[in-house]
């Protein structure tokens, strides 16, 4: 589940007060077709100015303390720890301690997904498209967040569902060699191809790794192309930024 909140969505999960975090739909900001209209990635082809001026929104409208540590991302498994000033660095997930930092990963299709402790003293997030999922992203983040998975919460965000998300035999065998039960998460589809359920993968990783409490799941980015981007649906397209965040000290 989750709460809709104007242009972004709030995750609804039982995370402390300090905790903060929000995923961005496509609404609410500057950038022109085939961008229109919140995209947060410079990477894109989006015009830079328009970019400058969602992410100025987005700092606005979501009370940022910082400017968020945007990542390189590569479908890789590193982790970042975000301190203060960091520049943009080649990374799939990040996590911090400190309040005031500002983790952050785009998405427009793959899955992002958020992780507090229970204390409220660790946030981090993760950008989890297939490859990231299949090499090990989820377990690199909680190794290096230092919690005992049990004392954890995590939030899957928006991504392609699996109506719609048609892969080859690759995937799903990337996934099945490493774990047989994990072929429940696919449907077989048209010529030999599959329909690969990325909130089922991943909730299958977290709890073989310990996570007992998962929430969210179930936002279609390909299926709703009024709140969301989808790369695959639309090939050239903006991104969204799921955040998160312990409010600093009063």
């Amino acid at each position: 589940m989750a709460l809709q909140q104007d242009d972004w969505i709030v995750p609804d999960w039982p995370a402390l007060p300090a905790v903060r975090a929000a995923s961005t739909t496509r609404r609410g900001g500057v950038s022109a077709a085939p961008y229109s209209n919140w995209n947060l990635a410079e990477h894109v082809g989006d015009d830079p100015r328009a970019v400058q001026s969602n992410r100025q929104r987005l700092r606005e409208r979501l009370a940022l303390p910082d400017e968020p540590c945007w990542l390189r991302q590569v479908h890789g498994v590193r982790v970042l720890a975000v301190a203060a000033g960091q520049p943009s660095t080649e990374a799939d997930a990040a996590w911090t301690p400190m309040p005031g930092r500002v983790c952050a990963v785009l998405t427009a299709d793959c899955l992002p997904v958020l992780f507090c402790d229970r204390r409220g003293t660790r946030v981090a997030a993760a950008h989890a498209g297939w490859r990231g999922l299949a090499a090990g992203v989820l377990e690199a983040t909680l190794r290096a967040m230092g919690v005992a998975p049990q004392e954890l919460l995590v939030w899957l965000g928006p991504a392609i569902g699996p109506a719609a998300f048609e892969v080859g035999v690759e995937v799903r065998d990337a996934f099945v060699g490493a774990d047989a039960g994990a072929g429940e998460a696919f449907r077989a589809g048209p010529d030999g191809r599959w329909y690969a359920d990325l909130y089922a993968l991943a909730r299958r990783r977290l709890a073989a790794a310990g996570v007992v409490e998962v929430y969210g799941g179930g936002l279609c980015t390909y299926s709703d192309p009024e709140r969301f981007f989808s790369y695959r649906r639309d090939g050239a397209t903006g991104r969204m930024a799921s955040l998160i965040w312990l409010d600093p000290a009063p």
